[in-house]
């Protein structure tokens, strides 16, 4: 009886921990995705901000989707903060959207210094997922994940639209989360190739 019941309890634990140890690594990959500017509030004041603005005087901006509850995001934030660490003196930018959970959850993730870099909110309920851009933009770049958290765009300011609400048409993508060499190397590689800091193109 001992046996059989350990035998259950090994069976219900061993799916949870594979699922804890899962993730989802994607490559950096150049998409057609039509991405546009956007307004959204902002987490320590919840004020409109808009994407344009946070991108000014910056050489590569990635914008970072992700659900503060979700453990692959949570395996790759330490990530982002490590490369916006390294790069943000050379004109890396990241700005984060939230996803599918309040905002005093995202808070409370990041604790009382708060996120290392802006951060604002799209959505708060799950129930929004099929009414949010992130949802059009994943399914636009072949993105099969049922959350797509977390989900990365990179923008070049250099090569962005100045005005109309299209940003950028093409733009490189990653479905899931950062392979940390290939990113470091990527941004490393685009900082140098913006040496020069320019506004958007008209």
């Amino acid at each position: 009886m001992r046996k059989t019941l350990l035998l259950l309890f090994v069976l219900m634990i061993a799916p949870a921990a594979v699922w804890a140890q899962s993730h989802e690594y994607s490559p950096l990959q150049e998409k057609t995705v039509n991405y546009k500017n956007w307004t959204l509030n902002d987490l320590a004041h919840n004020k409109p901000v808009e994407l344009r603005s946070l991108m000014q005087g910056k050489k590569l901006v990635m914008v970072l989707y992700f659900a503060p509850w979700c453990p692959n995001w949570r395996n790759e934030a330490p990530v982002a903060a490590s490369l916006y660490e390294k790069y943000k003196a050379q004109g890396f930018e990241i700005v984060g959207v939230s996803e599918y959970g309040s905002r005093d959850d995202v808070k409370a993730y990041f604790g009382p210094s708060g996120p290392p870099y802006p951060v604002v909110s799209e959505s708060e309920s799950r129930d929004d997922r099929e009414k949010t851009a992130l949802f059009a933009y994943r399914q636009l770049t072949g993105d099969t994940r049922k959350w797509g958290s977390p989900w990365n765009i990179f923008l070049e300011p250099s090569k962005c639209n100045s005005n109309g609400e299209v940003l950028m048409e093409k733009a490189w993508v990653v479905n899931g989360e950062l392979i940390e060499a290939d990113v470091d190397k990527f941004i490393h590689d685009r900082l140098a190739a913006n040496a020069v800091i320019t506004p958007c193109k008209q």
